[in-house]
This record gives C-alpha cells, structure tokens and sequence, in this order.
C-alpha cells in the first residue's frame, strides 16, 4: 500500500502504455432490460455483467477480435471488434431470444458523456462510501468544483452557485426540496433513494439546452427497471432501508419500492448542545413501469415523506478565544422547536417510437408541500473568562462573567405549495444529426404565512435592532428613551401564483474532420412568467438562453478529447427568490443571467496496467441581475432586487481510475473565485466564495483476505465568508468561518457476493449479497463549524463571534443485505 501511495504523487508524469485495449458496456435484452450474468469471452479471457448489465474486458489492440456474449435464456452474439491501442471502447449490445447474431463492427464510439463534459457516478459506489448523510449528494461533495461546509445538510454549492442553483431530475422529472429548512439536521432524506438507481449523471456547467433554468448544474438520475424479483436491506444506527423490485414473466410489468427511516439523533447528539431531539424522517418510493408493446412505454413514480423534527435544547458550553485569554459561553435552554414537512410527489410518463428515428415523450408531474415551523426557544447566556491554571481546582470552569443576556425566538411560519407540471418531447434522427425539442407548462401555487420575531437583551438591556434608524441606546450609563422594539420581527402572509412557459430546441452532430471526430450541439431555450396573486401583479417576463458545445477528439496516440460549452444562462426566480428578507413579495424581480464558458480536457491512460483518467477544466461566469442573498446555516435570504453583478471563475481537477486492482477511486482539486458588486459599492466576496477544494474518495482491500474492504472519503474545502452577525452589511464584515475538513471511513466484511458465491447447501447461498460494517464518521475528530453566535457585551460595546460546531467523531454499524 506504502508504494501504491508513493507512485500516486508522480501521476502527472509516469504513464505506462500497453498494446491494449478495452471495451465495456451493457447488455440489454429485448425488453431494454439489463441482463445480469452474461458471459462475455475472448479466446481465454472472460468475464461476465453485473446487476445493471454492465461489463468490462481487456482485449489485444490493432487485431480483429471476436467477442461472444452469451447467456443461458437467450440466444448468443458474436461480435468483431478491432480496437486502436489504449482506447476503452463504449459497445452496448441488445441478445435476443429467438435469434443467433454474428456480424461486425463499425467503430463509431458512441461517448456521448465524455464529449457533453458530463461525469458518470457508479451507484454501487454511491451505496458504499459512508458520510454523515450518505447518498448520491455525498459523492457528489469530493467532485472539484461541488462545495458544502455541513456534512448534516445534502445540499450544495456548484462553481460559486448557491443551492437553489442546481437541477435535480430523477428519471427527465424535476424534483423539489422544502422550501422552510435552515439548518442541516432539519432536512433528513434527499429525494433520490440510491436502492432504486440506476445511472447518475453529473455536469457543473455549460449544459445544454434542453436542460432548465438553472445557472449552476445538473443532476441527472435514473431509476432502474428490474428484470426479476429482488430485495435489498440496509440497517445502521443511523435508520434503514427497504426496496423490493418485480418483473411480471412476460416483463410487461416492473415495480420497484423502496421504503427509507432516517434518525439523525446519533450525530446531532454529538454535538455541543445538550438536547432532547426526536426526529422521525421518513419516506415511501415506488417506480412503475408497463410496456404493452416494442413502441410504447407506460410508467409512474410516485413519492411520500414525512420529516418530523422535534427538538428541545437542554445546555451548551463553549470555548473559544486564546490559550493566553481562554472565554467560555455558557446557555441554558428552555422551550421548544417543532417542525413538519410533508410532501407528496407523483409524475406519469409515456414515451412513444413512432419509428426508429422518431420518439415522443410526454410527462406530467405534481408536487405538493406542507410545511410548518414552530418554536419558542429562551436562551438564557453567560460570557465569562475561563480559569486557565492548570493547578487550579476549578480548572476549565467561568470564573467571572462579563456579560449576561437572554435571546427569545418566536415562529410560527406555516407553507403549502403545489407545483404542477406538464411537457412534451421530442426526438428527431436523421443519419449523424439528432434534433431534440420540447415544451412545458408550470404552474406554482404557493400559500404561505410568515410570524417570526427575536428579542435580545443584554443584563437586562433591550437591544435594538441594526436595521431601521432608532435613537442611540447608551445603557446602562444613560436611561435608554426610545421605543422597545423586537431585534427581528418578520410578520407577512403570502398567496402567489406564478406561470410558467418554457421550451428549447437543440440540434447535434456527429461528424470527421479528416481523421478526427467532432461533436456539435447548438440549442436554445426560452422561458416567460408572471407572478401574480392577492395583491401582487406582475408583468410578464421573458428570457431567451442560447447555448452550445464543441468537442473534437484528435486522431492521436495518446486518448484526448477536447471540449468547450457554455452560452448564456438564465434562472427566472423561484418563490424563495421574489420573498424579501421582510417576507415580502416582489413580482417584478428579474431572472438572473450568466455568460458562461468552459474549456475541459479529457485524458484517458494506462498506469501500472490499469486504466486512469485526468480531467480538467477552466471555467468563467459573468453574472449580471444578480439577486443578493444571505446565507445561514442552509436557509437563504434573497434582497429580491437585481442590484448587483459577479462572476465566479476557476479551475477544476479530478484524476480517477484503479489506484487498487478492481476499484475506483479519485482525487480531486478545485480553485474557485467569486465576487460580487452590489450597488456599484466594489466587489466582495460572495457566501459561496470557497477558494480551495481537495477531495479523495478511495477504496481499497487486504490483499490476502479480499473479502475485507475499506472505504475513505475525505474532503477539505477553506473557510466560506459566513461569519458575520444576522442583517450585517457584508461590506462590514467579511469574516471567514474557519476550513472544513472532514474524513469518513467504512470498513467492511463481505461474507458473500456475486463474487464469493457460494456452494448449495450453504446457508449463505439465498443471499446475493452481504456484508457487516463498521463507519467512523469525523475520523479526526475535527472542529468545523457551521456558523457563529453572535454575543454582545453591553460594556464593552463588542460583540463576540462564538462559532457553532458540527458534529464530532462517531461510530456506527452497517448491514447490508440483497436478495
């Protein structure tokens, strides 16, 4: 393992070539169903598909090959294949059942994801790498360019983009998340249950155009169709899992559910706040699919969840300062927080192949949200010096207080939105050129109800607050005579309804320039809104985003491709972005915009035999009608006002490949700048300006006992512009909270798997998979922190940033089971 290590740091200039070639894809049968050990063989090598189809094979390059796929239930292919030297060649095939199939190949390497700048994520390494909140999101975090600083939270931040920045699709159906949480343990469950995913697919900018209104990314994700009945088990101390999956015998009919508990108790209790915390996260997937006939193609995927967060902080302690002038905060609670989001999810789709050239899509989705936000929390706080003597009987205890005060905060927000959707797509084929297009229908509705107000007071003093103009409060020297007025006090009520038409057109080709391949899209998208509503008229508004992307594969020796994409990029405010920081609506705020380029460089290689690929990119964004936000936490506070301007620019590196025979890993490097202009007033740094990013996801095994894994994740990202106190001038402050660093590691016993099968008569035999593990999440047992407390000391006049920790080192037990 040492050398493995040392080799790693001469990546960039050692390469080892060999006479090889590889080819991998997926088998299918008729009904497009992947088909899962199938024997792929070359003279004396072989090898056969996994679960999703998927195979891979070393062959010898320059040298006409023979492949046979077979399979018990269907009838045999053998395919001719000549590969150039190092090239790892895409080859999808479809076996038949009532036909045998011999014939050639024309290779005209279909790579549609490497040449659109998109990166493709393995959903088995999704379900193997622990962290605090594992899933697709968490994989997600070690890509360079992806940044967060809350492992409790699946939200994050792309390129200098905020969260509501990014599209989600599950199966080409956008998918929402609740609109009132503000802390990362509030959140529970992602949307995508990784036990029902198939591909997911990855692009941090320069997409096309028939994906949305987004400035930021996409995700792209499909769930899978089961060929046969299977079941798959997940149990840790931190919740489960269930999916079931069915095939009809004529494989008509599949089904695929998947039921989800979640308990973030083990982790929030690690914390420094002394709490009773009940959460009960909850949720139920199902994805039908029915398919009458070769042409057309029936399915729904439906959703309900239910996060239910119940907390009731008890005490907190917390130093900070110096070694040479240690200070402690120390808070006794009272009252409570209870939180409700329910929401229900429900989307049909029918795809229909008029010819083999001509495929139609139609799609109609809902979404429902209900969501309440309740508490009353009294702190009631100390500031003092801490006694430092370690001789001292009182050592690490507050010796003298400095300051006293309470905090009050009050809410009863209440939210319930219904977003329905309706769209038609289309599919045009006509030798190398492809024309895609499509038209939708949105229409939001959202009620939504906003009381939330904070008192604070230090010995006794009431503080004003900073954002309206109150006579000065020089207490406790002179009587305070103004008003007594809350520090926040937020009250509004909200019945919005917003239109939505968009649609885009997009043509690709696929070409040679010479001995050279080229791949051309061009498309554009336009969209138009009006918000509208109980006292509230808007005008309309209507956005045009053309976009386009080049790529050119060399005929080169060595495997490179080039790409450059971008266009001019537009988000028309969600609901969350017309809201001010009053609660107030405000129709007329335009769509963000950014011209956006990316120029990237695929290099695929061979290192020590085995394949490895370097990816870079360099990207830039000007950004103008930029609607300012504050970031908290995870909750976000629009000024909706287009008053400023940015850009974000920077670099992004990833190096992936079989650092270990037989897995994937990746390192991952990021550079990001992004700065903002408000008001003419000079740039600053933005909430997201995240400067440096590293990120390692490893997988390895002890040679001589193959069955024991293990798993690391481990990402450092410096510190985000979030340390300054609530309605600050960002001008004032533009404090940094200190670096993220953060380490997961899972450890693993594999008793059985595809494999290890093992003999009949063994107990073991009825199980596909399965395996015990142990995750250590925090392995360093770092302090990052998520936000600061902000306390004043009415007579010194200074205020206090007391940062609020995440979560510590703990440890958890993982069972994993597949039927």
């Amino acid at each position: 393992m040492k050398t493995k290590f040392t080799l790693l740091f001469f990546v960039f200039s050692l390469f080892s070539f060999a006479q090889t070639a590889r080819v991998k894809g997926i088998i299918l049968d008729e009904n497009n169903q992947p088909v899962e050990n199938a024997n792929i063989t070359f003279q004396e090598k072989k090898t056969i598909s996994n679960a999703n189809g998927f195979y891979i094979l070393t062959i010898p390059a320059n040298v006409k090959s023979n492949l046979k796929f077979s399979h018990l239930s269907l009838k045999a292919a053998v395919v001719s294949l000549e590969l150039k030297p190092n090239e790892d060649y895409e080859f999808n095939i479809i076996l038949k059942s009532n036909v045998e199939q011999i014939g050639e190949v024309v290779i005209t390497n279909n790579r549609n994801k490497r040449v659109e700048g998109v990166t493709t994520i393995s959903p088995k390494t999704v379900r193997l790498i622990p962290g605090a909140n594992a899933g697709v999101e968490n994989i997600l975090k070690t890509l360079p360019g992806v940044n967060f600083n809350n492992e409790l939270s699946t939200q994050y931040a792309v390129r200098g983009g905020n969260y509501d920045e990014n599209l989600v699709y599950v199966n080409e159906i956008e998918v929402y998340r609740p609109f009132l949480v503000r802390s990362g343990q509030q959140e529970g469950l992602s949307f995508t249950n990784t036990d029902m995913v198939q591909n997911i697919d990855f692009s941090a900018g320069g997409f096309q155009a028939k994906y949305g209104d987004k400035l930021s990314s996409v995700l792209d994700i499909t769930y899978r169709r089961p060929t046969k009945f299977g079941a798959a088990l997940e149990a840790s101390f931190l919740g489960g899992s269930l999916a079931v999956e069915t095939a009809s015998n004529n494989q008509k009919w599949t089904t695929i559910t998947g039921v989800r508990y979640r308990d973030n108790s083990l982790l929030v209790n690690s914390q420094q706040t002394e709490t009773n915390f009940r959460p009960r996260f909850a949720d139920v997937q199902s994805y039908v699919t029915f398919t009458p006939n070769t042409k057309l193609q029936l399915s729904f995927l439906g959703n309900i969840s239910q996060n239910k967060y119940d907390y009731r902080p008890l005490s907190r302690q917390t130093n900070f300062g110096t070694l040479s002038e240690p200070i402690a905060l120390l808070v006794v609670y009272e009252g409570q927080e209870k939180d409700r989001y329910t929401t229900f999810f429900g989307a049909f789709k029918s795809s229909y192949a008029v010819n083999d050239n001509f495929n139609l899509k139609f799609i109609a989705s809902a979404y429902h949200t209900m969501e309440q936000e309740y508490f009353d929390i009294l702190a009631q706080y100390r500031l003092g010096e801490v006694d430092s003597n370690l001789g001292s009987e009182t050592f690490g205890d507050v010796n003298f207080s400095q300051a006293i005060g309470s905090q009050l905060s009050h809410a009863r927000n209440d939210l319930d939105a219904l977003i329905i959707n309706a769209e038609v797509k289309g599919s045009h084929k006509k030798d190398d050129n492809q024309i895609e297009w499509g038209i939708k229908y949105t229409r939001e509705d959202i009620r939504d109800r906003l009381r939330e107000w904070e008192v604070i007071d230090s010995a006794g003093f009431s503080l004003n607050p900073p954002i309206i103009d109150l006579p000065i409060n020089e207490q406790p020297y002179n009587p305070y005579v103004g008003p007594l007025v809350p520090y926040s006090n937020l009250r509004a009520v909200n019945y919005a309804n917003i239109d939505r038409f968009s649609g885009y057109v997009q043509w690709n080709r696929r070409s040679r320039w010479g001995n050279n391949d080229i791949f051309t899209n061009i498309g554009i998208r336009a969209h138009q809104w009006q918000v509208s509503g109980d006292n509230i008229d808007g005008k309309a508004q209507t956005t045009f985003s053309p976009r386009a992307q080049f790529a050119i594969k060399p005929d080169w020796e060595k495997d490179m491709l080039f790409r450059i994409s971008g266009g001019l990029y537009h988000q028309p405010p969600f609901y969350r972005e017309l809201r001010d920081s009053q609660g107030k609506v405000r129709p007329n705020v335009k769509a963000q915009q950014s011209v956006h380029i990316v120029l990237g460089n695929d290099y695929s290689f061979k290192m020590w035999e085995r394949p490895f690929k370097l990816v870079s990119e360099i990207y830039y964004k000007s950004l103008t009608d930029v609607n300012p936000y504050t970031l908290d936490n995870v909750r976000i506070r629009y000024e909706a006002d287009n008053n400023a301007k940015a850009y974000a620019q920077g670099l992004d590196l990833r190096l992936n490949g079989e650092f270990v025979p037989g897995t994937e890993s990746w390192l991952s490097f990021g550079y990001l700048k992004t700065e903002e202009n408000i008001e003419n007033k000079g740039y600053i740094a933005r909430p997201t300006d995240q400067r440096l990013k590293f990120g390692i996801l490893f997988q390895d095994y002890i040679p001589n006992i193959p069955a024991c894994k293990m798993y690391l994740n481990l990402v450092y990202n410096t510190g985000l512009p979030g340390g300054s106190p609530s309605y600050a001038d960002p001008y004032d402050y533009q404090f940094r909270l200190r670096d993220y660093r953060r380490a997961d590691a899972g450890f693993s016993y594999v008793f059985t798997d595809r494999a290890r099968a093992k003999e009949e008569g063994n107990w073991l035999k009825k199980f596909k998979e399965l395996s015990l593990g142990l995750e250590i999440f925090n392995l360093f047992n770092n302090q990052n922190a998520i936000t600061n407390t902000w306390v004043r000391d009415v007579y010194t006049k200074s205020q206090y940033g007391v940062p609020n920790y995440l979560t510590t080192r703990v440890f958890s037990l993982k069972l994993n089971m597949k039927l």
